[in-house]
């Protein structure tokens, strides 16, 4: 996906049906969204975002304040 991709504007998180943050691929080279006001990452495999609610994964408060860093730097993103 691309940070300007339309489909952005429509998805949301299946839990809160809130907007969710692109995360540019990380070392790992994976793609993920991200909903910080649930600490949710869903991945993004082969470009087709995985939202079912089981597809999504907690993170831990730490890897929390580095994913909001990485939302606030990443052009094209929504605060």
């Amino acid at each position: 996906m691309k940070p300007d991709d339309p489909l952005l504007r429509i998805l949301a998180c299946p839990l809160d049906k809130g907007p969710l943050h692109l995360l540019a691929p990380d070392d790992d080279g994976e793609e993920a969204l991200y909903n910080p006001r649930l600490r949710r990452r869903y991945p993004v495999v082969d470009g087709i975002p995985q939202l079912l609610p089981s597809s999504g994964e907690q993170v831990a408060e730490e890897e929390h304040e580095t994913l909001l860093t990485r939302v606030a730097g990443a052009p094209g993103t929504r605060p």
